[in-house]
């Protein structure tokens, strides 16, 4: 009967096999010493190793049906699985010996890596977590007034905002998270193990080991394991600085952990199982890193929450074209989706807080006037707030595309203010926004002036707001770009209407005081001047520029250039009326009694009392005269 030797060859084979054999087994898992580790070797003894192996995976694969439950053939498969067994720790051994020295930190400080972390990012402390508390940022305090000071009182709210480095140059940059020996070594072990039918036990090993490698990168990253509550259960302080690390963080783990371990998989796995492997890895890291930014997305929204939003969005887009190239199979289609749907909702998101600022602005109710008339703090705060809108431009107009709806006529409230859009045609629909949010901030301001007592004071009001608000558009060049030079035009037209409704209000009354109707006798000019009508005129005079001059020391004009406007065009209105009357009229004084009583102040005393104007002085400085 023909035995299976026979049918092998000439038993050159079988020796063959005993030799594999007796390798295999001299490493035995079960019997070797411990701690001797056959990669630990020299190369000979490896390369040895391997042979043997492959000799005695080749005589089990050359085995037929009928041999395969002689004693041979199951000493055979027994070799096989103790050789198994080995390659399993040898692959186990190698990987945690490689992970243990690499240092994700070093991703962040590596001078070429500047498009991950800016500057002012790597002079932070990068051990905080995303989510953890942190150290507080550089702030632009804009506060949202409850009536109260402009301090930060209960009531108010705080926007925190700098402009993130969200836009790159550079993309993935794949790094050697193994050294290229160990991958050749590793290489060498998954192929055997795969060609034996050990594929399942090759991967649960390796994805293990380099899925804890991938927690201990994230946790040195600062990116904790919290859910969407635990991150909207934060207070929003502690968010803004979260968000910007974990942008950092996001750039690194897509652009250099996530791709070089996909290039890992595929250099140890080569075609055969990289995918399932790499995503055994990453998917649930991805959904980790994703959870935050997600939270945000569905987060309450309010106005300061904008900007870190916008961030967020930005960094999500330039992050996407990467993940497409990383994630691009079907079983990693869904970290993709997931990515593309949370840029979606933040998208979502800053357009409804765009619409929730301006209704904001429109229900602002605090009614305690400002003293002196000076800039109202929801005046800086919109003002503020749109320059980083500004900042913010090329995004906005990419996501802003419907018109304002009170400005189309589609709201159902008849306090709000019309905007005329036919002389603002071509506008972009970012650019109509910001107009309709500086009309909702006038006509709150608008009613604001209202409730001071002082008709001129209102006016005085208006007038510093509304050329505030001027000013900021032409001091930001993106702003004014974005409002428009016809919008900027009628703003100014209102800050000076303001400014003349003022002297009407004030030094009508004043100037009428110097006027000549009614001093002369019998209503002739020639029959002489009534002194006693004429003593009336300047005490009525002298009484009203005192009052005058001891409210309206204590009103403010924040703006230098207007402030001195305001006095040149007081000035030459008053000084050539008083300087009339008086080169006229001060004889028929001074022949009287107590002359002093009635010309009590000299032509340059009255210019020297219009500087004290609008100066905010907390008690109006004494009116001074000069020595007669």
């Amino acid at each position: 009967m023909e035995t299976s030797e026979n049918r092998r060859g000439d038993g050159s084979d079988v020796a063959t096999f005993e030799t594999a054999e007796s390798i295999i087994l001299r490493w035995d898992s079960t019997t070797s010493e411990e701690g001797n580790l056959i990669f630990q070797s020299d190369r000979e003894e490896v390369d040895r190793y391997l042979r043997a192996v492959d000799e005695v995976q080749r005589h089990i694969s050359s085995v037929t049906i009928s041999d395969e439950h002689s004693s041979h053939e199951v000493k055979a498969s027994s070799t096989i699985q103790i050789a198994m067994a080995r390659l399993e720790d040898e692959l186990r051994n190698i990987l945690l010996s490689q992970t243990s020295t690499f240092e994700p930190d070093s991703l962040l400080l590596d001078s070429s890596a500047s498009s991950f972390a800016s500057r002012t990012e790597l002079e932070e402390d990068n051990s905080e977590s995303v989510v953890g508390e942190g150290d507080e940022e550089e702030e632009l305090d804009l506060v949202l007034p409850d009536g109260s000071d402009s301090g930060s009182g209960a009531g108010s709210s705080r926007l925190s905002s700098r402009r993130s480095s969200c836009k790159s140059t550079t993309s993935i940059r794949e790094i050697d998270l193994i050294s290229p020996e160990a991958v050749s070594d590793l290489r060498s072990i998954a192929q055997r193990m795969i060609g034996a039918g050990y594929a399942r036990e090759c991967v649960q090993v390796y994805g293990n080991v380099r899925k804890s490698a991938m927690e201990t990168i994230f946790k040195q990253l600062g990116i904790v394991k919290l859910g969407i509550g635990d991150v909207q259960r934060l207070d929003w302080e502690v968010v803004e600085v979260k968000i910007r690390r974990w942008i950092r963080a996001a750039k690194v783990c897509v652009r250099v952990v996530f791709a070089s371990e996909k290039r890992l998989s595929e250099q140890i796995f080569e075609g055969t199982m990289e995918e399932t492997c790499f995503m055994e890895i990453v998917k649930a890291s991805a959904l980790q890193l994703f959870t935050f930014p997600e939270a945000i997305s569905i987060s309450r929204r309010s106005p300061e929450k904008l900007f870190k939003i916008l961030d967020l969005h930005d960094a999500l887009t330039d992050l996407l074209p990467d993940m497409e190239e990383i994630f691009n199979s079907s079983s990693s289609e869904s970290i993709l989706v997931q990515a593309t749907e949370i840029q979606s909702r933040l998208a979502e998101a800053a357009r409804g807080i765009l619409v929730e600022f301006e209704n904001a602005i429109f229900r602002e109710p605090s009614v305690v006037p400002v003293p002196g008339g000076t800039i109202h703090p929801l005046t800086r705060y919109v003002m503020n707030y749109l320059n980083l809108i500004s900042d913010y431009k090329q995004t906005l107009v990419e996501l802003i595309m419907s018109k304002p709806c009170a400005g189309l006529k589609c709201t159902n409230d008849p306090n709000k203010p019309d905007m005329d859009l036919s002389e603002l045609q071509g506008r972009s629909p970012l650019a109509l926004h910001c107009i309709w949010i500086m009309v909702m901030l006038q006509f709150n301001l608008e009613g604001k002036s209202l409730h001071y007592k002082d008709e001129s004071l209102s006016h005085i009001f208006v007038m510093n707001n509304v050329h505030y608000i001027v000013q900021k558009v032409k001091s930001s060049p993106e702003l004014r770009e974005i409002i428009g030079d016809i919008y900027l035009r009628k703003l100014t037209g209102i800050f000076r209407h303001a400014a003349t409704k003022y002297q009407r209000a004030t030094w009508v009354r004043v100037l009428n005081s110097l006027r000549d109707e009614g001093l002369h006798v019998s209503g002739s000019f020639s029959s002489g001047v009534s002194k006693s009508a004429l003593r009336e005129r300047f005490k009525a005079f002298n009484t009203m520029f005192e009052e005058v001059h001891r409210i309206q020391s204590t009103w403010s004009v924040p703006d230098t250039q207007l402030r001195e406007e305001l006095r040149i065009s007081l000035s030459e209105h008053l000084i050539p009326a008083y300087r009339s009357f008086l080169g006229r009229f001060r004889g028929h004084i001074e022949s009287g009694r107590h002359p002093e009583n009635y010309l009590k102040y000299s032509v340059e005393d009255l210019e020297t009392a219009v500087l004290d104007f609008f100066e905010g002085y907390s008690t109006a400085p004494h009116l001074r005269r000069r020595s007669q």
